[in-house]
């Protein structure tokens, strides 16, 4: 039976099961399925470890390892949710790498403009 010739008591059976009507033809699930919910818990306890050594971080006199610190830190968060909550991770690695080469030229298109107006001299 097609998607299309489905029932509503087969579209509830799906549900209930756990199957989504426009799944796989197979029963087959993507990669992104076998994310559970601890993952996510996870995913978000380390998100808030960082958050939370950003802003200790601030309280505490690092010096020049500042500004390197956070933008390291800011990037790590970044990753992590471009890659389980954009679920980039489980895409096709094509919408990956256009992603990320966007977010690149992105960068150097501003590091380009800070320096035309001299923002790192001091």
């Amino acid at each position: 039976m097609t998607d299309v010739e489905a029932s509503p008591a087969t579209e509830h059976e799906h549900h209930l099961h756990g199957h989504h009507a426009d799944a796989g033809h197979d029963g087959e699930h993507g990669p992104h399925d076998a994310v559970s919910d601890n993952r996510y818990i996870v995913i978000a306890v380390i998100l808030a470890v960082i958050t939370a050594a950003e802003v200790a971080a601030s309280y505490i006199d690092l010096g020049a390892v500042f500004i390197p610190l956070l933008l390291f830190m800011m990037a790590v968060k970044f990753f992590i949710v471009a890659s389980f909550f954009m679920h980039l991770r489980f895409d096709n690695r094509v919408f990956t790498w256009l992603f990320y080469t966007g977010v690149v030229l992105a960068v150097v298109v501003y590091v380009i403009a800070l320096l035309t107006f001299r923002f790192f001299e001091a």
